[in-house]
């Protein structure tokens, strides 16, 4: 029997587009774990489907950890503009139902400090579409 870490980790590589949003919800609270970042990057990255991007980044924001955050910074400094797009569009998806969400501003604050400049210019990123939300 699979664990439910396991089990993500399977649906983040599925053919299958559901699978992979159902696995990038189950995934976001592992965030902190090493194997579940880099399928969560490789999520919010996703070339087949955009739900799959828009729903991780989602997902990610809800659990609001330093961890979840700087995932979604990361693939922000990746992705391209029609990618990074959805990724905005999830973080922002989240940020309007906010009720008792971690506050994600902050969380960019402290990326603010991260020793990769990646994660810096993503949380950057991040933090004006927290702004705009609350506009």
């Amino acid at each position: 029997m699979l664990s439910g870490l396991e089990a993500a980790l399977a649906g983040a590589s599925s053919p299958s587009w559901s699978q992979r949003v159902r696995a990038g919800h189950d995934l976001a609270s592992f965030a902190d774990v090493p194997e579940a970042a880099e399928a969560l990057v490789r999520l919010l990255l996703d070339v087949g489907d955009t739900a799959v991007t828009r729903q991780t980044a989602e997902a990610l924001v809800r659990v609001g950890t330093v961890a979840a955050v700087r995932l979604i910074a990361l693939a922000v400094a990746e992705a391209d503009d029609h990618r990074a797009d959805w990724i905005q569009t999830g973080v922002q998806d989240a940020l309007v139902r906010a009720d008792g969400l971690p506050d994600v501003a902050a969380v960019c604050g402290q990326l603010a400090q991260d020793p990769e400049a990646t994660v810096r210019r993503g949380a950057a990123e991040i933090s004006v579409w927290a702004d705009d939300t609350r506009r």
